[in-house]
């Protein structure tokens, strides 16, 4: 858990120097403040589900982080398919998106088998 809270945080770190580092048009300002909000709520609400009191209270928590990768993801891709920032530029912010989305719904998967969380009894 405490090197993904690392990564976490490393990764919002990285949004907020993307953010940095945007043009100062209207379409990279409402993108990016938007980026800005989803990719570093994840370092935070990762934190959260660290401190689940119980298996179900931790898969909610990630469902959140899932969320917020997800939607992430979308403002990354705007970015680039609107043309604001150059795909090379955003390349490696969204392979490290989408291997923090592939680890945390492996972590909600997981943690639901193992605990037959969501399953009727």
């Amino acid at each position: 858990m405490k090197d993904l809270k690392e990564r976490t945080k490393r990764f919002a770190l990285r949004i907020v120097r993307m953010y940095s580092a945007l043009p100062k048009s209207a379409e990279a300002h409402v993108m990016g403040k938007q980026v800005l909000r989803s990719g570093t709520s994840v370092a935070a609400n990762y934190r959260e589900a660290c401190r689940a009191r119980s298996p179900a209270e931790f898969v909610s928590k990630m469902g959140i982080v899932e969320q917020e990768l997800d939607e992430t993801q979308l403002w990354l891709e705007l970015l680039v398919e609107s043309g604001v920032v150059a795909e090379e530029k955003m390349k490696d912010l969204l392979s490290e998106t989408d291997e923090l989305l592939r680890i945390t719904v492996s972590s909600i998967t997981t943690t639901k088998k193992g605990r037959n969380i969501g399953k009727p009894r």
